[in-house]
């Protein structure tokens, strides 16, 4: 049976992480509160669990989920490499609103979807979530919302959505607060992503695939603006690393790409 958990009541949260500890154990989605939106989360390692995800958002293969992460260490364990500019990008924006997509561990037992051998990673800054993936490891996560709505910002709109698809609402309040809503759309908080597979390639460079609460003017303080692949409408780049065909897995954020 469905429920929601308040989580600022210290019984109904301690009740809600266990009850959401067992149903993704069993393959089961829970929705979850991130700083950017709501996302509904399930085992990323368990095919099943990510198929009832994107059924449930009314997706299909082609869009497939980030992996929301604990930790650096989580990164290293799960993209085949990690380039210095990536690094230095996740010492600045997380635990935060940068999603990252990388080329995966060949040896992963996993299918999160048509991922072309790549991932998407972000490790989120909400303690509830943080707490959860501490204990079940990385989640495949993606915006509570059915596909073409409105990303949900509140457990009730999550559930307003995604009804009993999902076994365990965690209301962790309001999400998205922390940020100007400078995403692609009036409003948006979602996590922003890049694509940084190019880097593999001489002259390669990062590729905002969607706008999102970090800045490409952010970025381009970390990393320098050369190493940003031209906006869309810009000049067209050489290298052929900004015209990756890499797909922009469905984030958390906005419903065209995480939390």
């Amino acid at each position: 049976m469905t429920a929601t958990y308040d989580c600022s009541v210290d019984s109904q949260l301690l009740a809600g992480m266990r009850l959401a500890r067992g149903a993704i154990a069993r393959g089961e989605l829970v929705v979850i509160p991130t700083d950017t939106v709501y996302g509904v989360a399930a085992d990323a390692f368990n095919a099943e669990a990510v198929a009832r995800l994107l059924d449930a958002k009314g997706r299909d293969r082609t869009s497939p989920p980030p992996v929301l992460i604990p930790g650096i260490p989580t990164l290293d364990a799960l993209a085949s490499e990690v380039p210095g500019p990536v690094r230095e990008l996740v010492a600045e924006f997380w635990p935060g609103g940068l999603t990252v997509i990388l080329h995966a561990q060949p040896s992963l037992q996993w299918d999160l979807g048509e991922t072309r051998g790549t991932v998407a990673l972000r490790m989120p800054a909400n303690p509830i979530a943080l707490e959860l993936l501490s204990e079940t490891g990385p989640l495949a996560v993606s915006s509570a919302n059915l596909s073409g709505m409105p990303s949900a910002t509140t457990a009730a709109a999550a559930a307003e959505m995604l009804g009993d698809s999902v076994t365990v609402y965690l209301d962790g309040g309001a999400a998205g607060e922390a940020y100007a809503p400078i995403g692609e759309r009036p409003g948006d908080t979602s996590s922003t992503i890049i694509d940084a597979t190019g880097l593999a390639e001489d002259g390669g460079t990062l590729r905002i695939v969607r706008a999102g609460v970090i800045s490409r003017e952010q970025i381009a303080a970390v990393v320098g603006e050369e190493l940003l692949a031209p906006a869309p409408g810009g000049p067209r780049a050489d290298d052929a690393a900004s015209e990756s065909p890499t797909p922009a897995p469905g984030d958390d954020g906005a419903d065209a790409a995480i939390s």
